[in-house]
C-alpha cells in the first residue's frame, strides 16, 4: 500500500510539472496571438514570416510535454484503477490528500482560466483574419470590375456615373 502511495506521489509531482508546461505554453500561445494580431495589423510580413515559424518551432517542442501529459494520465489510471476517459483532474483531486489536492486544484483551475481566455482570443484574431480576407475580398473585386460597363460609380456630388469601356490598364504607349 505504502509502495502504491509513493508511486502516486511520483507521479502527481511528475504531473505537476508537465500541467506547469501547459501553463506556460498557454501563455505563450496568448503572446504569440497579440504578436499575431499586431504584426497583420501592421502588415509586417517579414515579422509575420518570423513569428509563423518561431510558432511552427515552439508547437514542435511542445509535442513531448502533450505525449508526457498522456502517459502519466494513463499510468495514473491504471494506478488508481480508472479508466482513461474518467481520469480527469477533478477526479484526480477526489483521492489525492489535502496538500497535493491543494496543487492540482490550483493548476486546474489556472488552466481552465487561460483555455477560456486563449478561446476568446483565438475568436478574435479569427475573425479579424476574416474581416481582413473580406475586405482583400472586395478589394480584389472592385478593381478587376472597374473596366466592366455594367458598373456604376458616384462621384463626390453624389451623381452616377456608368463606366464605358475602360480598361483597368492601358496597354497603348
Amino acid at each position: 500500500m505504502k509502495a502504491k502511495a509513493i508511486e502516486i506521489e511520483d507521479k502527481i509531482n511528475e504531473l505537476s510539472v508537465v500541467l506547469d508546461k501547459d501553463i506556460q505554453h498557454i501563455q505563450y500561445c496568448l503572446s504569440q496571438l497579440n504578436e499575431l494580431r499586431s504584426l497583420v495589423i501592421k502588415r509586417d510580413d517579414t515579422a509575420l514570416s518570423k513569428l509563423l515559424d518561431d510558432i511552427r518551432a515552439e508547437s514542435e517542442s511542445y509535442r513531448s510535454c502533450e505525449t508526457r501529459r498522456r502517459s502519466i494520465r494513463k499510468e495514473l489510471a491504471a494506478i488508481l484503477g480508472y479508466n482513461l476517459e474518467q481520469m480527469t483532474l477533478s477526479q484526480l483531486e477526489k483521492v489525492l490528500p489535502e496538500e497535493k489536492k491543494a496543487q492540482i486544484t490550483e493548476r486546474r483551475v489556472k488552466l481552465r482560466s487561460l483555455t477560456s481566455k486563449l478561446k476568446r482570443e483565438h475568436l478574435g484574431t479569427a475573425l479579424l483574419l476574416s474581416d481582413c480576407a473580406r475586405f482583400n475580398s472586395l478589394l480584389l473585386k472592385s478593381v478587376f470590375d472597374l473596366g466592366r460597363t455594367e458598373t456604376v460609380y458616384y462621384n463626390s456630388s453624389g451623381s452616377a456615373k456608368r463606366q464605358t469601356e475602360t480598361a483597368f490598364v492601358n496597354l497603348q504607349f
